[in-house]
């Protein structure tokens, strides 16, 4: 069994419809740090989701529902920390604004 450390998603700006921002591709996922900063003036919310292979985001696999975020306002999540993506499972997210928040993941990759 190999374990590699990755930036599983590079920071970038979430979008504001549901996006799949990462898919664990022949691999295992362990999620290390999910982060979001709202870069507006004004609050903005994010919901993530982490999605089985054969599923599709949706009510049953939603586990942070509109978290809201002050302006200039860091989250880490930790909802998500720990959690194992299975091979093609993945992390999807949607913004309630476009252009308001950033995120980053780390995590470890098991193969």
């Amino acid at each position: 069994m190999a374990v590699s450390i990755s930036n599983i998603i590079p920071a970038k700006t979430a979008e504001a419809t549901q996006v799949t921002q990462y898919t664990s591709n022949g691999v295992q996922t362990i999620i290390d740090k999910f982060t979001a900063t709202n870069y507006s003036a004004s609050a903005a919310t994010i919901s993530v989701n982490l999605v089985t292979a054969a599923g599709t985001a949706g009510n049953d696999n939603l586990i942070v529902k509109t978290k809201t975020l002050q302006p200039s306002e860091t989250y880490t999540f930790p909802e998500l920390v720990g959690h194992v993506l299975p091979n093609n499972g993945f992390i999807s997210t949607i913004a309630g604004t476009a252009s308001a928040i950033n995120i980053r993941a780390s995590g470890r990759l098991v193969s």
